[in-house]
């Protein structure tokens, strides 16, 4: 690989808190950044606004936007408007169903096809085991199994060139993540995470990842600048 390519990394971009902290993360690693989002039938379609402006903010060297549509197996809240958020708090043993079958697999793959066009070794991804609302394909296991796929499945890998799947937040709390976040200087005011944000991008506040973001905010001591509906 040459030395032009060495430095490039792929990075899985929402919108949300946590992927523009892998972002920020990936930067100050040194790697020049090309920032992935996906268009994918999800209600909360102000994730993509907010991505676009975390990946101007956090200087990505590229930001594309795939679309498909998971809303046509439907299956999750979060593509399936007949079905409601759950506004009740996180469930413990319990995969909520706003988890979406297959999504972080999908984006991967795609993931991985542009990582090898660009001669990337490198993949970021804001998955977090910890502080989550319990999806299975969030774990430690399923990265590693996804790393072990992707070095198994490609040109790139089989003639030398392996592939990294960094998952930097994987083992840390909401709070934890904000802090290393603010230490970057990432603006969580250009973020959405709500399940439901209105076109505005204002959050609901009672939806399992808007309770999330609200209590990891007040543990880390840092003010919370998202804006809620009421």
């Amino acid at each position: 690989m040459s030395e032009q390519h060495s430095r490039r990394a792929v990075v899985l971009l929402s919108g949300g808190l946590d992927s523009a902290t892998t972002l920020a993360i990936a930067r100050a690693t040194g790697f020049d950044c090309y920032c992935l989002s996906f268009d994918y039938g999800q209600r909360h379609r102000a994730e993509l606004a907010a991505a676009e402006r975390v990946a101007h903010a956090l200087g990505a060297r590229e930001h594309r936007v795939l679309r498909f549509d998971l809303g046509q197996f439907g299956g999750s809240a979060l593509t399936d408007s007949t079905l409601a958020v759950p506004v009740d708090g996180v469930q413990d043993d319990c995969i909520p169903i706003t988890y979406v079958p297959a999504r972080n697999t999908i984006m991967l793959s795609l993931a991985l096809a542009w990582a090898e066009v660009l001669g990337s070794r490198d993949l970021f991804v804001g998955v977090n085991a910890v502080d989550y609302s319990g999806y299975p394909d969030c774990r430690p296991d399923y990265i590693a199994a996804f790393e072990t796929m992707a070095n198994l499945a490609t040109r790139a890998a089989v003639e030398g060139a392996r592939l990294t799947i960094h998952a930097p937040l994987i083992d840390l709390s909401k709070a934890d993540i904000i802090r290393r976040g603010s230490a970057l200087g990432v603006d969580y005011a250009l973020t959405v995470s709500c399940y439901q944000a209105d076109a505005a991008g204002r959050a609901c506040g009672v939806c399992d990842s808007c309770r999330l973001r609200r209590e990891g905010f007040a543990a880390a001591g840092v003010a919370d600048p998202t804006p809620y509906v009421a």
